[in-house]
């Protein structure tokens, strides 16, 4: 039986750098309705932040399909509450390969990255998308995110969802 492999990785390795080229070249294909460039493609993850995914302020994950690289994401540790030490982490990144989806490992992804949050110190995740991204945002409430207030803006801003990751008492 074929299972799925989650663990960190840095986001330079072959694998990542894969997985985050067919993640930008996905989400700028759909907002231009048109295939992004490959120079477009690099245009867009020069300078964007992927750099700050590394303990202790975030991680990357790469999730594998019978040790097939198909699926990555994400956290962002954002603020800390003074009172409680407890982090705000951004949930970004966030993609399976189009041939892997419908084999539950969007769900396992979000997980592993709410269990690395967690370890890094995070209370509470969030994240923001666009409207068109029906599939994501079914996903993330699917798995308890619901709609907050605009924690940050930029173009591609359109919806943000937030989860309390603390254990329910």
């Amino acid at each position: 039986m074929t299972t799925w492999t989650l663990a960190p990785e840095p986001v330079e390795s072959p694998d990542a750098t894969r997985l985050r080229r067919e993640y930008y070249a996905e989400v700028a294909s759909r907002y231009w309705k048109r295939p992004a460039t490959s120079r477009e493609v690099d245009e867009g993850l020069a300078g964007d932040g992927a750099e700050l995914l590394v303990p202790p302020a975030g991680q990357f994950v790469v999730g594998r399909y019978g040790g097939e690289a198909a699926a990555c994401g994400g956290v962002l540790l954002l603020d800390t509450d003074a009172d409680t030490d407890a982090h705000t982490a951004e949930l970004t990144r966030v993609y399976l390969r189009p041939t892997f989806r419908g084999r539950k490992g969007a769900g396992l992804l979000l997980e592993f990255l709410e269990e690395e949050a967690r370890a890094l110190g995070a209370r509470r995740m969030v994240l923001n998308t666009r409207l068109d991204l029906i599939e994501a945002r079914s996903l993330y409430v699917r798995y308890g995110y619901a709609e907050i207030p605009a924690y940050c803006t930029g173009p591609y801003v359109e919806i943000c969802y937030g989860k309390d990751l603390r254990p329910a008492e």
